[in-house]
């Protein structure tokens, strides 16, 4: 299993908020397993704490905010993009102002401070959204799309398509998160001419700057522009040019940089749904309000997706039924786990394959056999017994007692010629030898049976 991720050392970096103007200082700290990714607004009393998550999000209008218990943070996509490339799960932000620091207009600066402080895995594994069946999202506007596929591993396929001579439609494709820090991080946020002066009217870029930013000429650069633009920016007007349809004779580092930004702001803003996502996106026109509105569609349906187990029979069990044997007691015709095909820290992944061979199909039903539904709790129950003894040595012995069910649901009924997934999941730490569970057992994507379970773990 891939473990979790955190940075080895504490690092900083400060620099004007895109908006705000105001000097922001940032400390990128390390975290523990499980904490996740929050900032920490240490300019305010007793420094409170918002979360990087989708639910959080309040503001995307030239960029995504982040608000909890009234609290804000702003511009964070390009900084959760990076930490998202490097497969960062946990880490605590502290900001001494309410907007993360623009830098360059890319994630090139974060992308070094990360590498400057280090990465190092922690002791619990990696939680992962995996996308195991085809999502769809329209935004509001009806023509922003977005669709989600299941993928070995994460990918990106993105297309801009702006009313611009300038910029036209683009595609960028990310094939893999190794690309990013080259191909991607570099790439700068950029606006058209025609937008700056709305900008400046609404008192929005205070800290921005014609090399923070890609300004493209989408108008004449007359006079009038010009002198406005030096006084904003605080230029002297002779350095205010125009050439190939960029201000300031700023090269592009790539022919598409505008498209590989937008799928930057997308890695950033789908990254408030997990923090490890396997799946193919492809991205039609987005931005940071339909990229936003797709993570909390994605993290709405993550319990869903996540909890349905995945059955690659060409995959060698954690498991076998020979070791099962040798941790359990059971025997003939009451052993009903056949193998155990997947362990983390807290769960547990057993198989039962059905058959019409099996014993109680003779009584129940001889017409129309069915397995019985307590059964399917007694195999939920063994697998549990298996998360117990996941750990245990050769040569110990223990039993399992299970002291109660509670909340059993029988949802769908279990066939001859079904493959039973019995996924078991720890709802707290062992005291005193007792452990508690949420069983459920799977046919497919259907819920066959749920159930909590709590049991003893004695020596033999």
């Amino acid at each position: 299993m891939v473990k979790q991720k955190t940075i080895n050392n504490i690092i900083s970096i400060e620099g004007k908020g895109l908006h705000t103007g105001k000097i922001s200082k940032v400390n990128l700290c390390p975290a523990n397993a499980d904490e996740g990714i929050y900032f920490v607004r240490t300019d305010l009393e007793n420094s409170p704490v918002i979360h990087a998550d989708a639910f959080n999000v309040t503001d995307t209008a030239r960029g995504t905010t982040l608000t909890e218990n009234g609290v804000s943070i702003s511009t964070v996509e390009h900084l959760l993009a990076v930490l998202f490339a490097f497969g960062i799960d946990n880490m605590r932000i502290e900001v001494s102002q309410a907007e993360i620091p623009i830098l360059d207009g890319s994630g090139k600066y974060w992308v070094e401070l990360i590498n400057k402080a280090g990465i190092k895995d922690l002791e619990k594994d990696k939680r992962w959204l995996v996308i195991n069946k085809p999502v769809h999202f329209t935004a509001n506007d009806g023509k922003t799309e977005y669709y989600a596929v299941p993928a070995e591993d994460f990918r990106v396929t993105s297309t801009i398509d702006f009313n611009s001579e300038l910029i036209g439609t683009q595609t960028a494709e990310l094939k893999s998160l190794e690309e990013f820090t080259s191909d991607f991080a570099p790439c700068r946020t950029f606006v058209f001419l025609s937008e700056i002066s709305f900008l400046i009217d609404n008192n929005l870029i205070k800290g921005g700057d014609l090399a923070n930013a890609i300004v493209f000429a989408d108008k004449p650069l007359t006079p009038e522009a010009t002198d406005r633009i030096a006084a904003f920016f605080g230029k002297d007007k002779s350095e205010v040019k125009e050439e190939r349809g960029i201000l300031n004779t700023i090269k592009l580092q790539f022919s598409n940089e505008p498209a590989r930004h937008k799928l930057l702001d997308f890695l950033g803003d789908i990254s408030l749904a997990a923090s490890n996502i396997k799946g193919h996106f492809i991205i039609m026109r987005p931005g940071h309000a339909a990229n936003t509105d797709f993570a909390k569609q994605i993290k709405k349906d993550m319990d869903t997706m996540n909890s349905v187990p995945v059955y690659d029979p060409n995959k060698e069990p954690v498991f076998d039924i020979m070791e099962i044997r040798r941790r359990l007691p059971h025997r003939f015709p009451m052993l009903l786990i056949d193998k155990i095909i997947e362990v983390g820290d807290d769960y547990i992944v057993g198989l039962k394959n059905v058959t019409g061979n099996e014993d109680f199909f003779n009584g129940h039903f001889p017409e129309e056999p069915v397995m019985p539904g307590v059964l399917v709790v007694e195999a939920l129950g063994q697998t549990g017994g298996m998360l117990v003894l996941k750990d245990a040595k050769p040569g110990e012995k223990y039993n399992t007692y299970f002291m109660k069910f509670e909340e059993v649901k029988f949802r769908n009924k279990v066939v001859p010629g079904d493959t039973l997934l019995l996924k078991l999941q720890q709802m707290g730490p062992i005291r005193r030898g007792i452990i508690q569970m949420k069983g459920t057992a799977y046919v497919g994507n259907k819920v066959c049976v749920e159930a909590n379970l709590m049991a003893m773990v004695t020596k033999a």
